[in-house]
Order: structure tokens, then sequence, then C-alpha cells
């Protein structure tokens, strides 16, 4: 039998999960993201070689670099779209209230929605990313078993770090707005500036001539981004050096470490999202 308290906790928790998916199933945004990742896996996949006017199944290297490369902004874009108003929805709607006039804690409540949130992205995540790795290993020639599976395991594991990253951004901005328009135009500009603007200024860093100096900074501002974090994975997962990753090949830096980031900016914003609902007046 469960100890006391993981049984006290499975009910409620569960309940709220089960809440959460019912109401992205109703809202289409689940069929949304499995439909985007299924398109963006299988258009890798058989046309990833057409830009060299071929039409094969690419290399290992070549799939995972180009699938990352994409997924880098589609990826925290569907986790924001999906959990954006998870707390300032509710509010608007009255439903908080509701949910707290039950014998449920803030704490249960937290964990539901993440749980569910988590579950659709990562069921979305490997389902996708896993039938374009059984195609490369059933129709691709020379495609190695053990490399590709664990190429593709490390890619869905980062994915879904990644994903998880920006669900608690979301809750985070959530919690602290007072209306659902302000929660998805704050979390678009943070979306924009973490993929976008942060790259500008760290390839304007490389260009300009400041010696060792511009690395070391550029190096530091990259393990301090997610979204850099999940590219250097998934490129250390290949071999693949491109770009200011490059950069940090020459360091002392291993796969174990960049997870253990990424699993930091996880934990951390679990803890301050959960600390500001709790903190939350109703």
């Amino acid at each position: 039998m469960l100890p006391r308290e993981l049984t006290v906790w499975r009910g409620p928790v569960m309940i709220i999960a089960a809440k959460e998916i019912k109401d992205s199933l109703r809202n289409r945004w689940v069929t949304v993201i499995f439909a985007i990742f299924m398109l963006l896996a299988l258009s890798v996949t058989f046309a990833g070689s057409a830009v060299s006017g071929t039409l094969s199944f690419p290399a290992l290297a070549s799939v995972i670099t180009s699938l990352s490369t994409v997924s880098v902004f589609i990826i925290p874009l569907a986790a924001i779209l999906l959990s954006y108003d998870a707390f300032v929805g509710e509010e608007e709607a009255g439903t908080m209230l509701l949910l707290l006039s039950y014998p449920l804690t803030k704490r249960q409540i937290f964990m539901g929605k993440f749980v569910a949130h988590s579950a659709i992205m990562v069921t979305a995540i490997t389902i996708s990313f896993g039938l374009s790795a059984a195609i490369l290993l059933g129709f691709g020639d020379g495609y190695l078993w053990a490399k590709t599976l664990s190429a593709f395991g490390q890619f869905i594991l980062s994915s879904s770090l990644l994903a998880v990253t920006f669900i608690l951004i979301s809750y985070l901005v959530s919690v602290r707005s007072s209306e659902k328009a302000k929660a998805v135009g704050s979390l678009l500009s943070i979306w924009f500036s973490l993929v976008l603007i942060y790259d500008l200024i760290l390839l304007a860093l490389l260009v300009a001539d400041l010696g060792s100096t511009a690395q070391v900074i550029v190096n530091a501002m990259m393990l301090l981004n997610p979204t850099d974090i999940y590219r250097a994975i998934n490129l250390f997962s290949t071999g693949t050096q491109f770009g200011g990753v490059a950069l940090l090949t020459k360091s002392s830096l291993s796969s174990g470490l960049l997870y253990m980031l990424l699993s930091i900016w996880v934990v951390l914003l679990a803890w301050l999202s959960q600390r500001a609902f709790a903190r939350k007046a109703i």
C-alpha cells in the first residue's frame, strides 16, 4: 500500500490533472500540439535532404541538428500557448475560488496543472520524434540502432526538459498577471527575447573584436539561457559543432553538466512559481 501522504496527494492531484487534460482536449490544444510536432518530425525526416537536390533520408547528425534548430522555436511556443492561462484564466473565469472552496490546497492545484501540462507536452514530443526515429531505423540505410536510439533518446529528453521549463515560466507569469492578454503578451516577449534576441546579442559579441574576453562572456551567457543549453546538448549528442556552440566544445563541459543546468532551471522555476501562487491572494 502507498504511504498515507502519497495516498492523500494522489487523488486531488490526479483529479486536477484530469480536469486540465479535458480542458485542453475541449480547446483543441492537444490536437494542435500533436499536429505541429508530427508535421515537424515527418517533414525533417522525409524532406531534410531536399535542400541538396535529393529526396533521401539524411544523415543522423543532420536530422538531429535540423530538428533541434526548429524545435527550439516551436517547443517553447507550444508550451506557452498550452499553459499561459493556467492561473490567470481560472481567476478571470471565477473558477479558482470554486476550486479553493473544495478541500484542496494551492500546492495540490499547482501540481495537478503541472502534471497535466507536462504529460501533454512530453507525450506529444515522445510520440512524434519517436516515430521519426522508427522511420529512420525501419526504412533508412546505414542507421545504427544504438547510435540512433541514443541520439533520439537525448533529443526527446532534452526537448521534454525544455518544454517543462517554459511551462513553468508560463506559470510564473500567469500567477503574476491580472489578465490573460497581459500574460500571453509578456510570455511572447520572453520567448522572443530568449530564442531570438539573446542569440543575436551573443553573435554580436562573437564578431566583435574583444579577444578571449568575448569567448568567456559568450560561454557564460549561453549557460544562462535554457534554449542555448538545449541546443548544446543536442549538438554534443551528434558531435556537431557550429556557431557559438562550437566554443563550448573547447571547454570541459559535458552533456551531464548541461542536463544538470537545464534541470536546475526546472527546479528553480518550479519553486518560484509554486511560491508565487501560494502567496497570491485570491
